[in-house]
């Protein structure tokens, strides 16, 4: 009976498959050579190849235009990238060069829309949803932009006290969103989402605070969206339909209103064993819309998303050695890493979240079970379990081949990661920031890479601690 660790992946996955191959022994990613990167590079390495962000807007784009000429659907679709997924000026700017729209989360977005509009990145006429729950230094920067000639900033009302703001500050006419409250799932310890209105709330404060001021600022876009994303159950269907039906009874008052934004909350693939149907659920949802919109006799609205995780997620991969073997007892083995899980893929042991992990190397060796450890002295930085399954396997560290390490990958790990282990700054126990190099297309559609930040240096962190 063959144990290859290849022999393990062929028989439990399609192999190869869309971003996955082997060439000569190694790994390759979206058909990049790893170990020629990482022979350049060295490790711990980051690596983001900007080509696989197109590759997903496109994608997004494609299917929902077939959807909406399959179902004849009247509405149009407005794709928008959620900022707050990676705010790096070479995701955003990647991402842009693909006609969509952007969402923004916090007062300091407003500066990046800004500085895109300085650097002729954007124009005026882009799209901007303002989510989140504003403080002073938000709503203000969102009354700047309407003021200056940004009338397709729709800032999305998270609380009835948030619309005073804009009546002072806010000199032209503009556009409004509301956040409609959803229902959490039954494993969260409260009953319904902090953001946003309750639905039974939003008509009556329609009449009362926006009906009759058409002329100053109108209602424009319901928006809701589901922490656990969208997928295929009572859970979701329920939560979009009352949307729907909210948007159907505020129409009939409500003239201007026009769209729907489901946010984000398309997946990503963490598994070799990843099935995901993103034609039926779009399908869906567009069927279900115009279904509800048809019983009503209600025009259709236009439909926002606003993927975050889905734009950028794929795009990422981080690169690690195995540098030491150690046998803590009769039932575990643990391989060292030259980093840190807790520092690096903080969404590892934050929330459990487990990314697609394979090796570079070693394919035709046989395999074990296996616990990856971080090089923190803190026990909860290690990696031992598969989104697929509740173990980790990974080639034996054979003596014969001991001349090069095992590399291991860890894939579609663009979104959030740097935002939430705070990039640059000082890390748990000091372990440094991974050398970061990016993948592009040159101007001639030649892939090159480079390096963007170069691995951190104790210089760096003693001068923020004050030491230097």
């Amino acid at each position: 009976m063959s144990t290859t660790y290849t022999d393990l992946v062929k028989q439990t996955f399609y192999f190869p498959q869309e971003g996955f191959d082997t060439r000569d022994g190694y790994l390759t990613f979206n058909g990049l050579d790893l170990k020629q990167l990482i022979d350049k590079y060295g490790t711990p390495l980051k690596i983001s190849y900007l080509p696989k962000i197109g590759m997903q807007i496109r994608k997004a784009k494609d299917m929902f235009a077939h959807s909406i000429k399959k179902h004849r659907y009247e509405g149009k679709y407005f794709y928008c990238y959620c900022t707050k997924s990676s705010h790096f000026s070479f995701v955003v700017q990647e991402a842009l060069k693909h006609d969509i729209h952007l969402e923004t989360s916090y007062a300091y977005d407003i500066d990046i829309i800004q500085k895109l509009y300085e650097k002729k990145k954007i124009n005026k006429e882009i799209n901007i949803i303002c989510n989140g729950y504003k403080q002073k230094t938000y709503t203000s920067r969102i009354a700047r932009l309407l003021n200056t000639g940004f009338k397709n900033t729709i800032p999305v009302l998270d609380n009835k006290e948030e619309l005073d703001n804009y009546k002072r500050s806010v000199k032209v006419p503009f556009k409004l969103g509301i956040r409609v409250a959803a229902e959490e799932e039954p494993t969260f310890p409260f009953y319904t989402s902090r953001l946003g209105f309750r639905a039974k709330d939003i008509l009556e404060f329609y009449v009362d605070h926006i009906e009759g001021y058409e002329h100053k600022f109108q209602l424009k876009m319901l928006h809701i969206f589901l922490n656990k994303g969208i997928k295929d159950d009572i859970y979701y269907w329920s939560e979009l339909n009352k949307v729907i039906n909210l948007y159907c009874q505020l129409k009939k008052i409500c003239p201007e209103l026009d769209s729907i934004n489901i946010g984000g909350g398309f997946p990503i693939k963490h598994s070799l064993g990843f099935d995901y149907d993103y034609q039926f659920m779009i399908d869906e949802i567009i069927r279900t819309i115009k279904k509800s919109c048809k019983a009503a006799k209600v025009p259709m609205p236009n439909i926002y998303t606003e993927f975050g995780s889905y734009t950028v997620g794929e795009s990422m991969a981080h690169i690690y050695s195995v540098i030491g073997q150690k046998v803590q007892n009769d039932r575990e083995i643990w391989y060292m890493i030259d980093s840190s899980f807790i520092t690096t893929l903080p969404d590892t042991w934050g929330i459990g979240e487990k990314f697609l992990m394979l090796p570079i190397n070693k394919w035709e060796n046989d395999y074990q079970r296996v616990v990856l450890g971080g090089i923190t002295c803190d026990s909860h930085d290690y990696y031992d379990s598969e989104e697929h399954i509740n173990e980790v396997f990974l080639p034996k560290l054979n003596g014969e081949d001991s001349k090069e390490p095992l590399y291991v990958g860890f894939f579609h790990t663009g979104a959030y990661q740097d935002q939430i282990s705070g990039y640059g700054g000082i890390k748990h126990c000091m372990i440094p920031s991974p050398k970061h190099v990016i993948i592009e297309h040159d101007r001639n559609g030649k892939l090159v890479d480079w390096v963007y930040a170069k691995e951190q240096s104790a210089q760096s962190m003693l001068k923020l601690l004050g030491y230097m």
